[in-house]
C-alpha cells in the first residue's frame, strides 16, 4: 500500500474540523503563496510535522497559483501535501510572507522563500542537484546539519539521510544531533530521536541482551536456558508484514545450512496479535524452528527490549547472553558463524598446546666413576 496515499487518506477527514479563516490579519499571521506549474485547479493541504502545529489548512489552487493566511504560534516545522501523496517541507513563522515556486515535474525540489530556515533547504537541494556525485551525498547532508546546527532544516536533513534509511547508524546520528543547539533537541522529534538512539544503544553489539521469556506456538514456555552453548539468531516478523514473510524464506535456508550445527539455532518471534493468523503464517511459511509472540503487536514489551523500529529485524547473540551482531543478511550470518567457528577453533587450539606436558629434559649432570 501506498503511505503517500495513506497520509492523504489520513489528513481528509480532518478537514471538516477546520475552523473558518479568520478576516483580520492577528499577529500569529504568515502568508504563503506561490505557483506550481502544471498543477492546475487543485488543492493542497498543509499539516504539522510535529504537535507545535496541531492543525491541517488548505491552499485552493487556480491554475496552479496560490495564497492564504495561516495561523502559527510559533516557528513551526510542516509538510505541504500534494495530491499525488508527494511532501515537501515548509518552515512556517509569525508576520512571515512564504513563497513557494515550482513545477509538478520534479516536487522533490521546490524554491522556497521567506526565511531562513526555507532558503537554506532550497540551497541545499540545488546543491545536489548540481552534483553528479551521488556518492557525496552523505557528506553534503553532514555538513548541512553541522554547519546550521539551529537551524530546523538540519532536523528534516538528519531524518531523511541518516534515520530513514534501511539501516540507520545511531552513533553517527547522535553524533550529529549533539552538534545541534539545545531549542532543536527540544523539538517533539528530536526529543524521540534522542530516546530512539538511547534505545538503540542498549541492544547495540557487544550489549547483554534482555532475557527472553515469552510463550511459544505450542504453548510452552520459552526462554534463553533452553539454548545452552548455542548462538541464536532471533528474528522479528509478523503475519501482517509483508516484507518479513518474504525473508522468511531467508530463514529457512539458513535453517537447512547452519542448523547442521550444534552451536546454532533460530528462534522467530511474532509481532502478531491473531492467533490464528500468526498460526496459519507459521505452517504456510514452512517454519520448523522455535516460534513465539505475546500476541501484543507493536505493545510486546519484548519489541520494547530490543528497541525495535521496523521489521523484519534480527539479533545474534552469543551463548554467553551478549549481542554478537544485529539486522544480518543471510550472507551476513553465515559468514559471521564462520568467522565465530574459526576463532573459537583458535582458541581451543591454544589452551591444548598450554596443556600439553613438556617433555623432561635429558639428566645432563656427570657421573661419578
Amino acid at each position: 500500500m501506498n503511505p503517500k496515499k495513506n497520509i492523504l487518506t489520513a489528513i481528509l477527514p480532518l478537514l471538516a474540523l477546520l475552523p473558518a479563516a479568520c478576516s483580520k490579519e492577528s499577529p500569529k499571521a504568515v502568508s504563503i503563496g506561490g505557483e506550481i506549474e502544471g498543477l492546475g485547479n487543485d488543492t493542497l493541504y498543509i499539516y504539522g510535522a510535529d504537535k507545535l502545529y496541531d492543525h491541517t489548512d488548505t491552499l485552493v489552487t487556480q491554475n496552479g497559483k496560490f495564497t492564504a493566511t495561516l495561523q502559527t504560534d510559533t516557528l513551526a516545522a510542516t509538510w505541504l501535501l500534494f495530491p499525488s501523496g508527494d511532501q515537501y517541507p515548509i518552515y512556517l513563522g509569525k508576520k512571515e510572507h512564504i513563497n513557494i515556486k515550482g513545477s509538478t515535474d520534479d516536487l522533490s525540489a521546490l524554491q522556497v522563500e521567506g526565511n531562513r530556515d526555507n532558503e537554506l533547504l532550497t540551497e541545499f537541494f540545488t546543491t545536489l542537484k548540481q552534483r553528479q556525485d551521488t556518492t557525496a551525498t552523505d557528506s553534503l547532508a553532514a555538513r548541512f546539519v553541522e554547519t546550521n546546527n539551529n537551524s530546523l532544516a538540519s532536523i528534516y536533513v538528519l531524518d531523511r539521510f541518516f534515520v530513514q534509511v534501511p539501516k540507520p547508524d545511531f552513533a553517527r546520528i547522535k553524533a550529529l544531533a549533539d552538534r545541534m543547539t539545545g531549542e532543536l533537541k527540544d523539538r517533539p522529534y528530536m526529543d524521540d530521536l534522542l530516546k530512539r538512539i538511547e534505545a538503540d544503544e542498549r541492544t547495540s553489539p557487544g550489549k547483554l541482551a534482555p532475557l527472553l521469556q515469552l510463550r511459544g506456538s505450542d504453548g510452552k514456555l520459552i526462554t534463553r536456558a533452553e539454548f545452552k552453548n548455542q548462538y541464536v539468531l532471533v528474528h522479528f516478523w509478523a503475519s501482517w508484514d509483508t516484507l518479513s514473510r518474504q525473508h522468511n524464506a531467508a530463514y529457512r535456508r539458513l535453517h537447512k545450512t547452519e542448523g547442521k550445527h550444534k552451536d546454532f539455532a533460530l528462534l522467530g518471534i511474532s509481532l502478531d496479535v491473531d492467533s490464528a493468523a500468526w498460526q496459519k503464517a507459521i505452517e504456510q511459511d514452512t517454519l520448523k524452528w522455535r516460534q513465539g509472540s505475546e500476541l501484543r503487536g507493536w505493545a510486546s514489551s519484548v519489541a520494547d527490549l530490543f528497541a525495535l523500529q521496523a521489521l523484519p529485524a534480527n539479533f545474534l547473540l552469543s551463548p554467553t547472553g551478549h549481542i554478537e551482531a544485529r539486522n544480518l543478511g543471510e550472507e551476513e550470518v553465515a559468514a559471521k558463524m564462520e568467522s565465530l567457528r574459526k576463532a573459537k577453533a583458535e582458541q581451543e587450539k591454544r589452551l591444548n598446546a598450554r596443556k600439553t606436558p613438556r617433555r623432561p629434559l635429558p639428566n645432563r649432570s656427570i657421573q661419578k666413576e
